[in-house]
């Protein structure tokens, strides 16, 4: 049955926050849901409602807008993003000597959770055929790490000193002591950009006086939904758009108090004729906590509501990839997917 056309538009693009529930949660703007309106899917209609607009980026996090798109799309690329963006990760451990307190199994799951500052695109995807013997890998889809350090006592420390960061050397093991080992040609394709882990200061075990350890590492190519070790990314999250409205106007001690009811740079209070007069300043920075429905005096001044079309990305690079290329990339995988959808859809038909 079709849907009343009072508060129509408001139905299909907004999301209302109230006292004890949200309303308008579900998608409504599928064809002959409203009477009189055309929802039916169209190209240049979404060509021209479509935009992503960059708002933060630097070189481990990325803040952007994807606007004009379904919350299954949006959810699909957040997915892509975490599960489905190759990286390059520790996959096989050989340890030859670790007379260290941390048993082997953990100290190899320590190790492939280690981010490695290695380009996946340069690579390709190991055969999972092949034997796990050490000698599997080759310069096109195996990075080899090495970790040799032993610990000693520092002839050069005071008799009465207690501190191990005195009396022993290299008894913290840290990511920066594995060192990478070229294979083949690694060395000159990598020239301008060494293999290495991402952090240097990711503590690793801890060693006394005699302990050693002597491991070789095996990285390959893998995405997160095989192991969390391969996702890119260290969060990848999106909410929507907070839309606030006054419906009338809040001024006097009113308006300081709902300038506390919302996050700092919201609300801002400007003078008009020598009265605080309350204004929306930026919506977006808002957490939607409703805290200002909690007061009788306030809530039937305030309409909240969220943007149903208009996502706010937020994406933090574990640092193997910058934000920027890791979007890039998972657009690329959600194109993949369309395509290979289209090719499926086109062999049945031919069938």
């Amino acid at each position: 049955m079709a849907a009343p056309t009072k508060n129509v538009e408001e139905i299909r693009n907004r999301i209302i926050l109230e006292e004890f529930g949200v309303k308008n949660v579900h998608t409504t703007d599928f064809p002959g849901n409203y009477l009189g309106l055309d929802d039916s899917w169209d190209m240049h209609r979404f060509q021209k409602n479509f935009r992503i607009d960059i708002v933060h980026l630097n070189e481990g996090s990325m803040e952007f807008d994807m606007v004009g798109v379904d919350a299954s799309i949006a959810n699909a690329f957040r997915r892509i993003l975490l599960a489905e963006v190759p990286t390059m990760a520790i996959e096989k451990v050989f340890i030859y000597n670790n007379t260290s307190i941390v048993q082997d199994e953990v100290l190899a799951h320590r190790l492939g959770l280690i981010p490695i500052k290695a380009d996946p695109r340069l690579f390709e995807f190991k055969n999972a055929g092949e034997e796990s013997a050490e000698d599997d890998g080759s310069e096109i889809d195996t990075i080899q790490l090495q970790l040799k350090i032993k610990c000693s006592k520092n002839p050069k420390a005071s008799k009465d000193s207690s501190d191990p960061q005195e009396l022993y050397l290299n008894h913290m093991v840290y990511s920066r002591d594995v060192k990478w080992i070229p294979l083949g040609n690694q060395a000159d394709v990598f020239a301008d950009s060494c293999i290495k882990p991402v952090h240097d200061d990711i503590l690793i075990a801890q060693l006394r006086p005699g302990q050693e350890l002597d491991i070789v590492m095996h990285c390959v190519k893998g995405i997160g939904r095989d192991h969390a070790k391969f996702s890119p990314v260290a969060t990848a999250s999106y909410r929507l758009l907070p839309e606030i409205t006054l419906l009338e106007v809040v001024e006097g001690e009113k308006a300081e108090l709902l300038k506390h009811c919302f996050s700092r740079g919201v609300i801002d209070l400007e003078n008009v004729r020598g009265k605080k007069v309350a204004k929306v300043v930026n919506s977006r920075l808002d957490t939607c906590s409703r805290e200002v429905l909690r007061h009788a005096d306030l809530k039937s001044l305030v309409k909240l509501g969220r943007v149903r079309d208009h996502f706010i990305f937020t994406v933090e690079s574990t640092g193997v990839l910058p934000p920027d290329v890791l979007v890039t990339e998972a657009i690329q995988v959600l194109m993949s997917k369309c395509q290979m959808f289209l090719n499926e859809m086109t062999c049945t038909d031919v069938e």
